[in-house]
């Protein structure tokens, strides 16, 4: 896909984490709207994957170790083929198989169930390391919150990583400084992020990870890393594409009401129009 393409997508991952926890009436909108662009690039860009052969033993491995921002995920998932863009409706319901959190026993496309904070790491060095042991090409891809990385299972698992030397591995961290509790500086600063991670022996890429061509050239270079995993630092901003939300902690883990879905869903739509103009 072309810049322009992938913007135009990002829109309709962002309508369908709208559309799936207003349907909720709960869920973690905040950072999943800071991450629809990652999600974009990584399943219509990066990921050699295929919907139509999900458990493809070569497919390229994704880990949302953030697993809370599951709306995200799944509409990237829907928008991507594995399954219906009108099950997103079923967020969180009783019998859906929309968890919450991602579940990989029930869910076509989820590589890993996760959702306990800090453990998505560590299921990520050990399917990067699997792939080196049996000689497959494969890569791995985990996406951390900036808070998560408080949790000290991260730190474990990176140690583990830059020892074994996989570079095979790409971490990616949501750096939005926001958390349930307010700005990470101020509940339990893990600045400098870029420092820690070149300290455990990682590649390290700083970007705003809410451009595409920064994205993209991240990628690109990590594909490119050798005898070491990679760690993209991407800033970006909570909430982003809904004005509202944008930047405000509140909307870290609350769903909108109908009269703020209706705001949310007709500015997303004039985004998605003016990119259709250009």
């Amino acid at each position: 896909m072309n810049k322009l393409e992938l913007q135009q997508t990002a829109v309709e991952v962002r309508k369908g984490i709208i559309e799936g926890v207003h349907a909720a009436k709960a869920g973690h909108p905040g950072g999943s709207l800071s991450a629809a662009d990652i999600f974009t690039y990584l399943y219509f860009e990066e990921m050699r994957i295929d919907p139509k052969n999900p458990k493809d033993p070569d497919r390229d491995r994704f880990v949302l170790s953030k697993g809370h921002t599951a709306p995200g995920l799944y509409s990237a998932l829907a928008l991507r083929g594995y399954f219906p863009r009108e099950d997103l409706l079923t967020l969180r319901h009783t019998g859906s198989y929309l968890q919450g959190h991602p579940d990989m026993k029930h869910i076509p496309g989820v590589d890993m169930s996760s959702g306990s904070l800090g453990q998505g790491l560590s299921a990520a060095c050990g399917m990067a390391l699997g792939g080196k042991l049996s000689g497959k090409s494969y890569r791995v891809y985990a996406l951390c919150g900036d808070g998560e990385i408080q949790e000290g299972q991260i730190w474990e698992a990176a140690m583990f990583a830059g020892f074994r030397r996989l570079d095979n591995l790409c971490v990616i961290v949501d750096n939005n400084n926001l958390q349930i509790d307010g700005p990470i500086d101020k509940v339990c600063s893990p600045y400098p992020i870029d420092k820690k991670f070149e300290a455990f022996n990682f590649h390290v890429i700083n970007i705003d990870g809410n451009d595409f061509d920064e994205l993209r050239a991240a990628f690109d270079e990590a594909k490119g890393v050798k005898g070491m995993p990679t760690a993209i630092i991407a800033h970006t901003v909570k909430g982003k594409g809904v004005s509202f939300m944008e930047n405000a902690v509140g909307w870290h883990g609350k769903a909108p009401n109908d009269e703020e879905y209706a705001s949310a869903m007709e500015e997303l739509g004039k985004a998605g129009e003016a990119l259709c103009q250009k």
